[in-house]
């Protein structure tokens, strides 16, 4: 993404070469020319507890801040990676341990 929005960096020409050099399936895929930043789509994850998550992003610039941005993940409604996204919520909100707990026993 880096190197569609800033083609001429040094950074990102010099890191293009090292992996060129080091890696025939990087210079097929860099000869490909298929360089740009998407905005939206669907990624894949997998989860280690639970499974394959299909998620839609949307990239949303930050006015003002400089080449920030902020990527928002949604599942479908009524999906399998919605329901696994719902179980993530309900595990984070119960699986915590408190690290400031005020001690309760008396001397």
């Amino acid at each position: 993404m880096e190197a569609a929005h800033s083609p001429q960096s040094t950074v990102v020409t010099g890191l293009v070469g090292e992996l060129a050099t080091r890696s025939e399936e990087f210079r097929t895929r860099w000869a490909a020319h298929n360089v740009k930043a998407h905005r939206h789509g669907v990624k894949q994850f997998r989860h280690p507890d639970v499974g394959d998550l299909s998620l839609t992003y949307n990239v949303f610039d930050i006015t003002g801040a400089g080449g920030l941005s902020l990527v928002g993940y949604t599942a479908e409604p009524q999906s399998p990676s919605e329901q696994a996204l719902r179980l993530l919520a309900i595990v984070a909100a119960t699986d915590h341990t408190p690290t400031d707990t005020p001690s309760t026993a008396t001397e």
